[in-house]
This record gives structure tokens, sequence and C-alpha cells, in this order.
């Protein structure tokens, strides 16, 4: 029986950039009815192979095949007229816009000139039935949740009879609900047929939904994989190039005396309640649902979020902290959860972003020692191997993972005693994520004490040496170290017993093995 011809096939793509080579002779097929993932670290070159699948770049050299047939597109509309859909890790629809009016943006139906209002919201509403959701048609998009605006924007490909749907890291802002509801959906595309390139860091999502994979890096193929004859161990050596023995590299530091303590702190509307002890040295994990209340705490504790309750002490000696600035000069850091937004100034240079909160440390009557500046700078980057061409270039250009090295580099020049960490792995590669976990542990076995937010179990477990766990706005559990267990928290985390990915990935691992064992 002969093999069935690929609905998309890339073959030795290569491009670059300003001489830098993104990709060199890749290739990558996918197949009708195929969840076929995309693996690389971050800069491993997953970026511009989307991006010239889509028709954003065009290769240098190397073909793109769709059903066997020889195409190049000019553009992204081409290729969307092609049968190809994207969507990013950034929803993009108009925030003002209703969702049918986002689903068949600049195609709406007319009828004598005049856009065809019932037909176009019934259109819309067939599109959310197919898949399965219940949404009002008429709902402003800035009204819906990031996991709705996703559905809208699958309902949008489908509308556009997209054929191959690529999802980059399509999970990283979702609960753990919302991720198992785009599992279901993205089984249901490939159902019918669609074929579906999925990006993610989370390798336990692999194995929930994928079918194939295909490894990057440094701009290199790799290999291409099927997902029932793999294991994690197998994917990270593989995307890396060696082992990395020890994701989580926790060291026993020695815990000193109280640094921060939280009493009964309240933000109404945002956490109530809230009390813990951090210790120098401590790294003092806050694991719970997204939405349930964990950033707000650090915001507040930054001095970003007003409280209208309670109480903080510093070294013993109660505070308010109604600022950053005065956060910063009691010993504090806030390494954000988005970091494109609220850690780095994106067209702004790597020395320019690192020095940013320390620039009164090189001011002389009010001239600035440039030369200074950017030798701690460098050295800041250096220290963190942060991969750049140079302290010049701008956060923007950076691969994801380089650019949360600069804003751990900028906080940590700051000198901090008491370190607030939120999300600080989210959307980065494996390796990039043992350096930070192995930079955490430093930290603290410097008497540094650690908060560090995370919506990843495997990370609280494996980093923290006590966790707390929020629901709703307030603490519902404490476990040490040796306590903790993902049931455990999971159990304080959710009112519901709520599956988690990886009980998913196993019952899809079982099917694959039934499937398997009987022909």
């Amino acid at each position: 029986m002969s093999k069935p011809t690929p609905v998309i096939q890339m073959q030795e793509i290569s491009k670059s950039f300003g001489g830098v080579r993104a990709l060199d002779n890749v290739h990558m097929e996918a197949y009708a009815g195929e969840v076929h993932a995309l693996l690389g670290e971050n800069g491993a070159g997953k970026s511009t192979l989307i991006k010239t699948m889509t028709g954003v770049h065009q290769s240098d050299s190397g073909e793109i095949y769709l059903h066997g047939e020889l195409v190049r597109f000019s553009g992204p509309r081409e290729a969307q007229q092609q049968g190809i859909g994207a969507i990013y890790q950034e929803p993009s629809l108009f925030p003002d816009l209703d969702i049918a009016e986002n689903i068949m943006a600049g195609r709406q139906p007319t009828r004598g000139g005049r856009v065809d209002w019932g037909a176009m919201y019934r259109e819309a509403r067939d599109l959310l039935q197919q898949l399965g959701v219940r949404l009002d048609p008429r709902t402003k998009a800035r009204n819906l949740s990031v996991a709705q605006q996703q559905t809208v924007e699958i309902a949008r490909a489908l509308s556009l009879n997209a054929q191959i749907l690529i999802m980059d890291e399509p999970t990283s802002s979702l609960t753990l609900t919302e991720v198992e509801e785009l599992f279901r959906i993205i089984r249901q595309l490939r159902e019918a047929g669609t074929a579906v390139i999925f990006i993610s860091h989370r390798l336990e999502e692999l194995f929930a939904v994928a079918d194939r994979v295909t490894i990057l890096r440094d701009g290199q193929y790799v290999g291409t994989r099927e997902m029932a004859d793999v294991k994690t161990e197998d994917l990270i050596q593989m995307m890396v190039g060696r082992q990395v023995d020890d994701l989580f590299p926790k060291q026993e530091a020695p815990v000193g005396k109280t640094l921060l303590e939280v009493t009964d702190l309240t933000a109404k509307g945002k956490f109530e309640n809230v009390s813990f002890k951090l210790r120098a040295g401590e790294i003092l994990g806050l694991a719970g649902l997204i939405g349930a209340g964990r950033t707000d705490v650090a915001r507040a504790l930054f001095g970003i979020l007003p409280v209208d309750s309670g109480s903080i002490q510093v070294d013993g000696q109660p505070v308010a902290i109604r600022s950053p600035q005065q956060a910063m000069s009691l010993g504090l850091a806030f390494v954000p959860e988005d970091r494109q937004h609220h850690g780095l100034v994106l067209p702004m240079s790597l020395a320019a972003n690192i020095t940013l909160p320390i620039l009164p440390r090189f001011a002389t009557a009010g001239w600035l020692r440039e030369g200074e500046a950017k030798k701690v700078a460098e050295t800041a980057a250096q220290r963190l191997e942060v991969k750049s061409a140079g302290i010049a270039q701008k956060a923007k250009e950076l691969s994801g993972g380089n650019q949360q090295k600069v804003v751990l580099a900028k906080w940590l020049e700051t000198n901090p005693r008491i370190l607030i960490l939120d999300e600080p792995t989210r959307g980065i590669d494996v390796g990039t994520k043992a350096a930070v976990h192995q930079l955490m542990s430093d930290l603290a076995n410097q008497g540094v004490a650690i908060l560090m937010i995370s919506s990843e179990l495997p990370e609280i477990l494996g980093m923290s040496d006590r966790v707390l766990v929020m629901r709703e706005g307030r603490i519902t559990g404490e476990f040490s170290r040796a306590e903790a267990t993902q049931e455990k928290l999971m159990a304080s985390a959710t009112a519901t017993s709520t599956g988690s990915v990886q009980a998913v990935a196993g019952k899809k691992q079982d099917e694959r093995a039934h499937k398997n064992d009987h022909g």
C-alpha cells in the first residue's frame, strides 16, 4: 500500500538574516489528520520555519509542496488562501469587534451591497457549534478569556477552510481545564482531517496530544519520531545535543532568619487574608490555577497593586510598600510573568534594559557614565550566558529564553535580598529552564529569599523548600518539600477533581499501546 501524500512538505529550507543562518536545509512534512509537534530550544529555528510556511518570510533556498504541488507564497494572505492558518501565543483579535466580526473580518457576507449581518452571525454560530463551544457570536472580543479568544481564532481558520493549522505555544496562558478543552478541539480537528502543527515547550503536552514530533537544533533538522516511540529524555537529548541530567538542580541551602512576613494581606476583589513567612536561603513555591490571585500578591508586595488591609514586615520591621521604588530600596526585586510587556523595553538595547533599574549608580551631576554602565551590562549578560550579537542588540530581536535571561540579569544587578519570580520559565526551552533553576539554587545558597510562582507542578515540586497553594484569592494549603505531591497540590488548587495533563498523556499512551498490540 502506497504512503499518502503529505498535506505539506518543506524540503531543504534555508533562511538567513544579516549573515546569521536561521534555517539550514531543514525539512518537515505533515499529513492530513495528524497532530505533528515541532520542538526545539529557543532560537532553534521553529518560528522562522513557521513564518516561511505561512508566507511571512520567503526562504533563500528549498521548496514547499502542498498536496504534492510546488508552491511559493508571496505573503501571508496567499498562504491563507491555500489553506494554511496560524494561531500564536498572543491572540490577535480586534478587541472592540464581536466574535462574528472577528471571524469574518474582511470577508463579511453581503446582500445588496451591504453587510448581511444575519448571515454573518449564522455562519459564526455554526462554526462555534462545529467546535463544540457555547459562545454568543455577538460578544465583544475584549470580554473573552485567552482560551475563548483562541477558540475564535480556530473558528476563523475553519472559515477559511484551513487544511493546515499551526498552533504556536497555545497553552502558555491557559488554565488546566482550558488546556484540556483545547486538546479536545485539537482531537476533533484531527478527526476531521486537519493537519495540526503544534509547538510547545511543555513536553508532557506533546505526549498528550501529538502523533509525531520533528526536532530542530541550531537551525538544523535533527529528526522526526513517532511520539509512541520516544521518552522525555530522548526528546531533551535531541533538542539540546546532550543529556540534561538534572532539570531541577535543587540544592540544600542553609535557611536563615525571616526576611519577609506577610499577615492577613487583602486587596479587595483580588485576594484576601494572605499570610506567610519567607526566610533567607529559602525557595517558597506559590502554586494554584491561573486566576487564583498569585500574581496579584506578587504585584502588591512590589508596590504595584494597592492593598486594603494587612501588614508586611521586611527583616522584622513593618513597612508600607506603595511603589516599586520603595520595594527596591527594601531589597525586593520582581521578575514579572509577562516579560515582553512588563519585563523589558523591547525597542531598547540589552545594555539599556539591564541597567534601567540601577541608572542612578552611573549618574554624575545629571550625566550618565555610559561606558561604565555598558561594562556592567556586558558582565551581567555574560554571567547569565545571554546569546546575542552584543549588548547593543535590541531586546525585541532575542529569543524568548534569552529575553528572560535579560530580565533576570536586570533585577539581579539590584542585588536583591528578596526575589519574586512569576512564571520564571514560561515559554522557554528545557536547556534554559535548567540554567534558570541552577541560578535559583545558587542565589538561595547565597542567602537570597525566593518566592517562585509557577503553573508547572513539576517545577514547583522540583525547586521549592515549601509550597503554598492559592485558590480564589485565598491560601488553601501549605506543604513541606517532603509532603508535597501533584495530587495534594491539585486538591488544594481546585474545589473539584480535575484531571491533569499528565493523566491525559498517560491515557493517550495506553491507547497507542493498545492500537500497536492489535495491529
